[in-house]
């Protein structure tokens, strides 16, 4: 267990305030980000908490064997929780892994009568602009300085952002992209997984609806860009195809459940971050769900004792691309618990 701060014995009952305001709260925390827009979390109201469990019904068994994509994005969600609750005014304290005989419960979050974390409430303006976006970035190359701001927000939350900006790590990094995809392309149920949530029926609550995928023309070339195999990305028209958005590393000291939560929690606050800088971005996984490609990025690109959990890319939108689309939401209903 690994707790902010010291839990109070008691709680006093929970208000109808109260109550109206942790609902709230969760409801804009489904907007987090998570593996093909899975949404594999369920949360449980409490007396001034709010436990956050795994769903593992929603596990994707071909793509992410061990769990890390889905725990990341569990992670993620918690983030959310925390930076909503700031931005409606209320502090709170987080235990992490609280019961080690329930590896679906993974976070309790408790409401506190404190000020809420400034850093937290500066970011609850992004949570509904930010997109995942899987389209060509313009060549304007973002600066030194805002990729340090975004280290800061991973480093508080004891995660660690690598740049991957040598042009012989880059190449390298790139070749690794395009391995584990043409792994995953031969790996067997991946393709089958891949269209059922990229192919979601109409009026469906998650999955990636088409209008979020870019438009894909022949080559094999870039199609780590869109996460998803063979294609290569489009120009905007009008735009030229040079693209300058950075490739960023988030790591964690160690590979346990609880550094795959932070891990989330730290990706949450990078891509709040970078959308508060009007960045565009895109998470990517893939390269990280092949071990031996994991492997490699690792000890042979990075060359760190750090275990990388998530690729995050970054870089600016072309000045004509058109708003991307909000991609849908289980409603709060769906993902509710009963309290026991």
């Amino acid at each position: 267990m690994v707790p902010d701060v010291a839990i109070a014995a008691e709680s006093p009952p929970l208000s109808q305030t109260t109550a109206e305001m942790l609902r709230r709260a969760m409801e804009l925390a489904l907007h987090a980000p998570s593996v093909h827009n899975t949404q594999p979390w369920r949360w449980r109201l409490c007396d001034h908490a709010v436990e956050l469990h795994a769903d593992w019904n929603r596990h994707l068994i071909c793509t992410d064997p061990d769990r890390r994509d889905l725990v990341i994005s569990c992670g993620a969600a918690l983030h959310h929780l925390r930076v909503v609750l700031a931005g409606l005014g209320s502090g709170s304290s987080t235990d992490r892994i609280p019961d080690l005989e329930n590896s679906a419960h993974l976070a309790t979050l408790h409401v506190r009568p404190t000020p809420p974390d400034p850093h937290d409430a500066e970011l609850f303006q992004a949570i509904p602009r930010r997109r995942t976006d899987r389209r060509r970035f313009s060549g304007v190359p973002v600066g030194a300085a805002l990729m340090q701001a975004l280290a800061v927000r991973a480093g508080d939350l004891g995660a660690a952002l690598h740049p991957v900006t040598d042009e012989r790590a880059r190449a390298r990094l790139d070749a690794a992209l395009a391995e584990a995809a043409a792994h995953q392309h031969h790996t067997l149920g991946y393709t089958a997984e891949l269209a059922i949530w990229t192919r979601r029926y109409a009026g469906a609550r998650d999955g990636i609806p088409a209008d979020s995928l870019p438009c894909l023309g022949a080559g094999p070339e870039g199609s780590w860009l869109s996460r998803f195999p063979r294609g290569r990305l489009a120009c905007i028209p009008g735009e030229p195809c040079d693209d300058a958005g950075v490739l960023m590393v988030l790591a964690t000291p160690g590979d346990t459940t609880l550094d795959r939560l932070r891990a989330g929690e730290a990706a949450s606050a990078v891509l709040l971050e970078a959308t508060r800088m009007n960045l565009a971005t895109l998470p990517i996984s893939q390269v990280l769900e092949v071990s031996h490609t994991r492997r490699r990025l690792r000890l042979d690109i990075l060359r760190t004792p750090d275990h990388p959990q998530l690729i995050i890319r970054a870089g600016w939108a072309p000045p004509n691309a058109a708003e991307l689309p909000a991609t849908p939401r289980r409603r709060l209903e769906a993902v509710l618990m009963q309290s026991d």
